[in-house]
């Protein structure tokens, strides 16, 4: 990972956590915790790609790719579930005061009306965001071009069709039961069409799917794809229009979309089901108009754990908008007049709140089975990234991160792999980031998360980020970053341990509790590896060998209490406790050095009095020593 991907994500941590109590900041669709960090993974995947000589396997790209899908996908339901949500008329009253209201506006009235449905909306549209580029296939100079020439030279030759090529060119030419077929050439083309199309269906891009086919010469197929389109018309529907009241031409005057939905959605499921047509058109069929009945057909071209999970959002989402409908009678659209004159009695607010519970759970289930679905290609259902975004998705963040800490705990992730410090950052960020907009997150899981990604951070030498992520574990934070700076040890001047307990303040650490405990762990640390003292006590005047780092490494324990006036009385008692070591050992020089490196303040300290009185006689000690 780019060493350079952990301190820009720090400084998005930095800046949000300074507008932690500002909730519509945090959720911004731009400049928000979410949206930043997604865009840091994409930057870190276009520099990567670019680069020629970038070291970033591939297998990393991809864990940072489904990071940055997953940063998108929390950004896109996390703010419907932490604000308000607008007003919206119930599809009844909307029909109650005008009976002639499109079906494109009944079907937003029902989406509002159930927050589930809202929300896998939202993740169908996430999901058609991180679909992979639609395929283009190859252009074409004419419709059937080869069909065609063989056809009309078969005509004016009068030596007869071809066996088993087609005797007509209009779209049903292959789907009269006579076993005919196109043209080798033209037959790969209509696949590849089929196929392309399908590719654009599954990334929400319809209008690019139609113009496809109008360029590849087959209107008719533009036609069934508009046919998908909910009806439309502005002019009839009681909708609120803007402030100015200019209104597109088109929207007022005219409609758009289907009204004749229902009729072309059942077509498309006889399409998706008849064995006759080529498997790439049964698939677009059952794209177009996902139904359980056309799961089947639908799901044989899953590929990827997201193909799987945007089949089986589509139809919830489909087969929900189907159900509230009838219930609503349909209106006069999908209905006719007769509707209009015996409109179906509404059900009780129990009933309704009832029937709606089932349908969640029912939802609910349905999407727990993609926790174990077979993939082809990509990921497995079970990678870390997959359990994730299943688990947002379902609003089990908590117990998503509770999994993840018994992992991280029980070692089922192993600390050498290339998606670890990913996985690690990615988990640890999102604790910050739910604590940041009040999502009650588990603070033992939270803890051992963010002791993984401490670990990775210094191991990857990030120093001067320990103390911002080690103020996030709360009444441990203190310990852990003492830890941090106790593991230090000689490989910091003193004017780097002066920065990292500034540091330490920056992040609203104790700087007195920070100091004094790396102190203390740096004391026990140096006496568990010098020797202990036996014997007589060896001379003073003989010639001093070169001190050892563990011998300097304690020396170099009393800067930490040294720094601030808060803990001068705790250097002091530290100083003494030293001083009869070095001097017990006959080490005077390194005594005299450690006289001469505490501040003068100390010499007026006069409580405790023996304490006081012990350091006074060093100081005279060392004077006459000179």
């Amino acid at each position: 990972m780019s060493e350079s991907l952990y301190s820009s994500c720090a400084e998005v941590l930095s800046v949000c956590q300074a507008a932690k109590d500002d909730l519509a900041a945090l959720l911004d669709p731009n400049t928000g915790f979410a949206p930043r960090l997604r865009q840091l993974c994409r930057d870190q995947i276009t520099e990567a790609e670019n680069s020629a000589s970038s070291d970033v396997s591939q297998e990393e790209l991809d864990v940072l790719r489904m990071e940055a899908n997953t940063w998108g996908l929390l950004q896109a339901v996390m703010p419907a579930r932490k604000t308000e949500p607008e007003p919206h008329p119930h599809p009844r009253i909307l029909l109650a005061k005008n009976p002639y209201t499109p079906t494109s506006t009944l079907a937003q009235a029902i989406m509002h009306s159930s927050v589930l449905l809202t929300e896998l909306v939202v993740v169908r549209e996430w999901l058609h965001e991180t679909a992979p580029q639609p395929q283009h296939p190859e252009a074409t100079t004419g419709y059937w071009k080869f069909t065609k020439h063989n056809v009309m030279q078969a005509l004016r030759t009068g030596s007869g069709i071809r066996e088993g090529l087609v005797k007509e060119l209009d779209p049903d030419a292959m789907n009269r039961g006579d076993g005919r077929s196109l043209a080798a050439d033209d037959a790969g083309s209509e696949k590849s069409l089929a196929q392309a199309l399908y590719s654009f269906v599954r990334a929400g891009r319809l209008d690019e799917a139609v113009e496809l086919c109008r360029k590849a010469h087959q209107p008719w197929r533009a036609a069934n794809i508009r046919g998908s389109l909910l009806f439309q018309w502005r002019a009839i529907a009681n909708e609120q229009r803007d402030d100015d009241g200019i209104d597109d031409a088109e929207d007022a005057e005219g409609w758009q979309g289907n009204p004749r939905r229902k009729s072309w959605k059942s077509t498309c499921a006889r399409a998706a089901l008849n064995p006759n047509l080529p498997d790439p058109e049964r698939i677009l069929y059952a794209a177009l108009a996902p139904c359980p009945q056309t799961f089947s057909v639908l799901k044989s071209a899953c590929r990827t754990w997201e193909d799987h999970l945007w089949a089986q959002i589509s139809i919830l989402c489909e087969e929900k908008q189907t159900a509230e409908m009838i219930k609503l009678g349909g209106g006069f659209w999908d209905g006719g007049l007769a509707v209009l004159e015996n409109m179906p009695s509404p059900p009780s607010q129990e009933e309704d709140a009832a029937e709606e519970e089932e349908w969640e759970r029912e939802a609910t289930s349905t999407l727990e089975t993609l926790g174990s679905v077979h993939v082809e290609d990509g990921p497995t259902a079970d990678h870390a990234f997959h359990v994730s975004q299943l688990a947002i998705i379902l609003d089990r963040t908590s117990s998503l991160l509770e999994t993840s800490a018994t992992g991280l705990r029980d070692g089922n992730f192993d600390p050498e792999s290339s998606e670890y410090p990913t996985m690690t950052r990615f988990f640890a960020h999102l604790c910050l980031y739910l604590r940041m907009i009040d999502i009650t997150v588990p603070p033992l899981a939270t803890q051992v998360i963010l002791e993984a990604y401490l670990q990775v951070l210094e191991a990857a030498g990030q120093r001067e980020l320990i103390a911002m992520y080690a103020g996030a574990l709360g009444d441990n934070a203190v310990e852990r970053y003492a830890m941090f700076l106790t593991s230090l040890e000689l490989t910091a001047d003193v004017n780097e341990r002066r920065l990292a307990l500034t540091r330490a303040r920056e992040h609203g650490l104790d700087v007195h509790k920070v100091a004094v405990v790396t102190a203390e762990r740096t004391i026990d640390r140096a006496f568990e590896l010098l020797p202990q003292m036996k014997g007589p006590l060896p001379s003073v005047i003989a010639l001093q060998a070169t001190p050892s780092d563990v011998e300097l490494l304690l020396l170099r324990s009393i800067e930490w209490t040294t720094f601030e006036d808060g803990t001068h009385d705790t250097a002091l008692e530290q100083a003494t406790v030293i001083l009869r070591y070095f001097l017990g050992a006959g080490r005077v020089s390194l005594a005299k050095n450690l006289v001469e490196m505490l501040p003068r303040e100390l010499a007026s300290i006069d409580q405790p009095e023996e304490r006081a009185t012990e350091y006074l006689h060093y100081r005279q000690f060392f004077t006459i020593w000179d």
